[in-house]
């Protein structure tokens, strides 16, 4: 069941205590409409099938200001050996949006289903910069790196065996499996959904992500596929996404485990309909058994 604690977090600066923590977990009233938000649900949830979600601030060294923290699990599971998947979001997002098209309600019925292992995910909020330091002083990759397991531990939860993220957050997605691959620390699975890869720098650019072409070029997967590690990765996009041409190339030179390509567009309908999928992609890795580094 998701306490008191966790719920208040959950809704933040929403006004809990005016709609009351039965509303709330019910999934009636104004602070149930927010709490069905953070669980990726449209309607009232029973308990049994609800996932169980935390959401914490805490202090990043390495972004320099607090961020909130949300995890995600299956009801009904231990956590302290269940591997985790950090779930990275979009720009513009934050780690409440960053469950897209109903993943966590997806996650609960898998392994309700027992056609997946448990398994849970961690988000985090990384701010605009697409999972890199190109603000002096504020590195969302060293957070995720460095603090992330930290903050897994103390929420009793196992250790990250993938990275799956959104838009921004594929891209990123990529780039910190290439992190812990040079580490000698790789992944088990990478999951990247509509990944925010593109073919030019003026595109780019109006992102304001990256201070010069060349920052861009050292960390674009599209210029350092050999440097991704061992990790099998998926690929889900839509044929009319604003990313398609350079998810394409990727899935061309990269030959990802999973390179799914069907109709939609860089938006939850489309989310909706692959994170099955995703999930499936992720839970088949959750249990594999650990390889030594290469």
């Amino acid at each position: 069941m998701v306490s008191r604690r966790t719920v208040l977090g959950a809704l933040g600066a929403t006004g809990l205590a005016a709609v009351g923590v039965t509303s709330a977990l019910s999934g009636h009233g104004p602070g149930g409409d927010v709490l069905r938000h953070v669980l990726g649900v449209a309607g009232p949830v029973p308990a049994g099938k609800r996932p169980v979600v935390r959401v914490d601030r805490v202090y990043s060294r390495y972004r320099r200001r607090e961020v909130e923290v949300v995890t995600i699990v299956p009801p009904g599971v231990p956590t302290a050996t269940l591997p985790m998947s950090l779930l990275l979001h979009g720009l513009h997002g934050g780690a409440r949006f960053a469950a897209v098209g109903g993943l966590p309600e997806a996650l609960v019925a898998a392994v309700g289903r027992r056609s997946v292992p448990p398994f849970g995910f961690i988000a985090v909020d990384g701010g605009d910069n697409y999972w890199h330091e190109n603000a002096p002083g504020d590195d969302p990759m060293a957070m995720l790196l460095e603090e992330v397991p930290q903050w897994l531990a103390e929420r009793g939860c196992g250790p990250l065996f993938a990275c799956t993220g959104v838009s921004m957050g594929g891209f990123g997605a990529l780039v910190y499996a290439r992190r812990r691959a040079e580490r000698r620390e790789p992944l088990k699975a990478v999951a990247a959904i509509s990944p925010g890869l593109l073919l030019n720098w003026p595109e780019m650019a109006k992102r304001r992500a990256f201070a010069s072409q060349e920052q861009w070029a050292a960390l674009d997967p599209l210029k350092h596929l050999d440097k991704l590690g061992p990790a099998p990765v998926g690929v889900w996009i839509g044929d009319h996404d604003r990313f398609i041409e350079g998810t394409r190339r990727f899935i061309a030179a990269a030959k990802p485990a999973v390179a799914s390509v069907t109709p939609g567009g860089h938006d939850d309908v489309f989310y909706r309909k692959i994170v099955p999928d995703v999930v499936r992609f992720l839970g088949k890795r959750a249990a594999a058994p650990d390889k030594p580094p290469g």
